[in-house]
């Protein structure tokens, strides 16, 4: 089975009920809304099991192993892949090459599109489901802003729905913690609707993009070591969010690996990104900093970035009483990477 962001949600049900192995590319933040969409429509998703795609590039054979272990002992588990690219493409075809029927496998590959091997690997198979999401705009992400909003128990309307998608940087992951925070705050229920007003967004978060998680993403990304204290401290006076803020990151880490993908190994820097910008997929005042980093992560270098994000993620949903320190010291090596 094959999807597009379009017609996703109307094959999600069938797909969650007749598929073991779903591919989610494109766009990082969609790709990631899908896979929580067919977690939440499994009957019993059971314990999660995590892999990134470079352990599973190193170890091929270990995606199948853990898939159909659940059958020896009966009980329920779902297995979440981080991927880049094709690098999960071998681990799929040893999965599909076996004969028991594996727990259900949600693979969300950055930088990989429906062209990709394993996307066409599975775009036919009926056990399958490969979906394709391209790059949410302003008006689509308010209006998914507004649908978060009224499950809340939040009456907003269209400006502040398209404040929040603008700061979250059209990433629905960071727009869904804002409106969860915003009705919190507003002690809002779907028992007990609110109405939220632009003194109530003022509240609880940075007053503009410019103030939250954007400075301290270029800055990490851009290597600029001697900026990290002062942006961390900035980060703590703000109360900024540690999982908003390296969910940010992430989704710049994917939006480089999507633009390295479609520049190849001798592409263009520049030329590539003034054509970003000019068909929107690029915000404008983006494209100096996302020119330096591309430049700075390719390749191999990328795929590292990648695998240390997945690891700090990780970290701090298990150790969240630390999640600032361990987020500091995790942002902090990734600058000198990016420096070296």
């Amino acid at each position: 089975m094959k999807a597009t962001g379009r017609d996703f949600a109307g094959m999600a049900a069938r797909a969650a009920a007749e598929a073991k192995v779903f591919f989610f590319c494109g766009d990082d933040s969609s790709a990631h809304d899908a896979a929580q969409k067919i977690l939440s429509l499994l009957p019993d998703p059971g314990e999660r099991i995590e892999f990134s795609g470079a352990d599973l590039k190193r170890d091929p054979v270990k995606l199948g192993d853990e898939a159909r272990s659940n059958s020896l002992f009966g009980d329920k588990r779902h297995i979440f892949v981080r991927g880049q690219g094709d690098d999960t493409f071998d681990a799929v075809q040893v999965l599909l090459s076996g004969d028991v029927e594996p727990c259900p496998v949600l693979i969300v590959a950055s930088g990989a599109t429906d062209k990709s091997r394993t996307a066409k690997l599975l775009a036919d198979r009926p056990d399958a489901l490969m979906a394709m999401f391209y790059p949410p705009d302003l008006k689509s992400v308010a209006a998914s802003v507004r649908a978060m909003a009224d499950a809340a128990g939040l009456r907003i309307g269209g400006d502040l729905a398209e404040r929040i998608a603008r700061s979250a940087g059209l990433d629905t992951r960071l727009a869904r913690s804002e409106v969860t925070k915003l009705a919190l705050y507003l002690d809002a229920s779907a028992e007990s609707p609110r109405s939220a007003d632009a003194a109530a967004i003022e509240a609880i978060g940075a007053k503009t993009e410019e103030d939250g998680f954007g400075a301290l993403v270029n800055v990490v990304l851009g290597g600029e070591k001697a900026k990290i204290p002062g942006e961390l401290r900035r980060m703590r006076e703000l109360g900024l969010n540690p999982i908003g803020l390296l969910l940010a990151i992430e989704r710049r880490a994917a939006q480089l690996a999507a633009l390295a993908a479609k520049l190849g190994p001798r592409g263009d820097v520049t030329a590539l990104l003034k054509a970003e910008v000019q068909a929107r997929r690029v915000f404008w005042k983006d494209e100096r900093e996302l020119g330096a980093q591309l430049r700075q992560w390719r390749g191999r270098k990328l795929e590292r970035l990648v695998d240390k994000l997945v690891g700090l993620h990780r970290s701090l949903l298990s150790n969240s009483q630390d999640s600032e320190l361990l987020l500091s010291q995790g942002l902090a090596e990734i600058a000198r990477a990016a420096a070296g």
